[in-house]
């Protein structure tokens, strides 16, 4: 674990793993949006899927920074018909949530895939927040994650959960992690998952539909945030229960934390940033940084 920032515990960027997701704070939040894994009401215990775990997190980071209060001004990219919209709008927050276009989602399959909210009241059809509140605080905009609009700035917080490596590219994808903290104020937080490649820190997906970043491509990334005058703290720990150690695939088991995806087992990654005062990068980094994002 890196310790050259003073980032708390709770801010750790990290994998996802057993123990985190079973923990008390997480658990917690998984409770709050239970009707989005438990459609039936059956009362079940928390499945031990990732995807859980991703909000979970993003939440729990979010809480542990002071960002979910009210009027706190958030940002969601990519958000899907995720439940964080409706979750942070229910706490008060003032949210913008932004997805790429109908045509595009419909030309990469997610609005065939349910994943794709298209418009806003479907952010909320699980009804996490009262509708009223919900159309006071929440805004969709359609933004396309490699091109951030510039008036998208000031906020206190942005979060994505497992979007960034859909841009095409790993190069792709971390330039959006860097254009990102653009839209936020100084000392706001950015909590971000993505796909990460256990199996390899060389052989690896830089390119298609679905990229997969090893450790080697966040750590270029941390060393160009806190050059940028960012904190970021890192801790690759893999889980290592035998619920960590199962790798899923097809047809899916009830414990899915690490799966098999085109010969790679892979996992999801949560990275915490704090946006400090910026500074210039060195022309040395910048160039480093694009020759190890290949």
């Amino acid at each position: 674990m890196n310790s050259d920032t003073a980032l708390n515990f709770q801010t750790l960027s990290q994998t996802c793993s057993h123990a985190s997701l079973t923990s008390q704070k997480l658990r917690y939040w998984a409770e709050q949006i239970r009707p989005y894994w438990d459609e039936t009401g059956s009362g079940s215990d928390i499945p031990l899927h990732r995807k859980i775990w991703e909000w979970a997190f993003i939440a729990s980071a979010l809480k542990d920074n002071g960002m979910l209060r009210p009027q706190a001004k958030g940002l969601g990219f990519g958000v899907g018909k995720e439940p964080l919209v409706s979750l942070f709008a229910s706490l008060g927050c003032t949210i913008v949530a932004t997805d790429q276009s109908f045509d595009s989602a419909q030309s990469a399959g997610w609005s065939q895939s349910n994943q794709f909210a298209g418009e806003l009241k479907a952010l909320n059809e699980k009804g996490l927040c009262d509708p009223a509140l919900f159309e006071e605080l929440v805004t969709f905009r359609t933004v396309d994650m490699r091109a951030i609009p510039q008036d998208l700035s000031g906020f206190d917080f942005t979060w994505s959960s497992c979007a960034f490596e859909h841009l095409g590219s790993i190069s792709e994808g971390l330039k959006f992690v860097l254009d990102q903290m653009k839209c936020l104020r100084v000392g706001g937080i950015a909590v971000h998952t993505t796909e990460f490649n256990v199996s390899s820190n060389s052989d690896t997906i830089t390119t298609g539909p679905t990229v997969l970043f090893r450790r080697r491509d966040i750590e270029d990334l941390a060393r160009h945030l806190r050059h940028q005058g960012n904190l970021i703290n890192l801790d690759f720990t893999l889980g290592a229960t035998e619920a960590d150690l199962h790798v899923d695939s097809p047809p899916w088991s009830g414990t899915h934390l690490r799966l098999k995806h085109d010969g790679y087992t892979i996992t999801s990654f949560g990275l915490v940033i704090q946006k400090g005062q910026q500074r210039s990068t060195p022309p040395f980094l910048k160039l480093k940084l694009q020759l190890n994002r290949h």
